[in-house]
């Protein structure tokens, strides 16, 4: 059983990772655009508002996969109700 916890728990993992890889390419295509179409029309850059604004989300959901920050990730929910499991079965 521990195997098969093991395994879905990988599946998860690589699953997430895809799905920021795919959220990655999305970005740096959409960004790439948005420049082509603010460089071939008058007026003032305003592409950088979205290269800003969504590069924030990308930096968050690469904390968030690769467990940069590590907190309130699954290892800490894990870690967590073993605490309290552990401190229940005391009391």
């Amino acid at each position: 059983m521990e195997s098969d916890e093991k395994y879905r728990r990988a599946k998860r993992r690589v699953a997430a990772i895809k799905g920021f890889y795919i959220h990655l390419i999305a970005y740096i295509a959409v960004i790439t655009l948005l420049f082509f179409i603010d460089f071939l029309t008058p007026g003032g850059w305003w592409f950088y508002w979205a290269l800003l604004g969504w590069g924030i989300g990308i930096i968050a959901h690469a904390l968030t996969i690769f467990g940069i920050t590590g907190l309130f990730g699954s290892d800490w929910e894990e870690k967590k109700i073993a605490e309290l499991m552990n401190k229940t079965n005391k009391e």
